[in-house]
């Protein structure tokens, strides 16, 4: 990585040290920010969350995903961020949906959006476009609307 100030600027330290100033800044001027953090706990037990009010989980329908958000609202509630919420996502039936909804009740996260999985997701990822450019009115692009709608409220 390139060096600057004895610091390796592209080392995981570093991201995880430049978000955190990121999310107290925000704080500390009364501002929101939302940050897609990779899925895991790293960047919060390396104390990235102490300045987060709220935490928005996505699960999809597999053991792995719903088990890490598990850890996630575990570690969040010890950080003290007891507002959590989740995203369904990739659910293909009601099957899908329903698993996934009861674990967030289980875990005590109130389901704030559902987005379905959406084929057209994929073509606009191999024709390299923005989703919302290439299928405005797919099921996923619409669904993503209305979530971004409550974050927005």
């Amino acid at each position: 990585g390139t060096r600057r100030r004895g610091l390796n600027v592209r080392s995981p330290c570093h991201s995880s040290w430049l978000l955190g100033e990121l999310v107290a800044r925000s704080a500390r001027d009364g501002r929101d920010l939302i940050v897609d953090m990779e899925a895991g706990l790293e960047h919060l037990s390396r104390g990235t969350g102490r300045h987060v009010s709220r935490f928005i989980a996505v699960l999809e329908p597999y053991y792995r995903s719903m088990e890490t958000v598990r850890r996630i609202v575990d570690l969040s509630r010890e950080l003290g961020i007891s507002d959590g919420e989740g995203v369904t996502n990739t659910h293909r039936n009601d099957d899908d949906r329903g698993v996934m909804r009861a674990y967030c009740e289980a875990h005590a996260l109130q389901v704030i959006g559902e987005i379905p999985y959406d084929v057209a997701l994929l073509d606009a990822e191999r024709a390299a476009r923005p989703p919302i450019d290439f299928a405005p009115d797919c099921p996923a692009v619409q669904a993503i609307r209305t979530l971004a709608g409550h974050l927005a409220s």
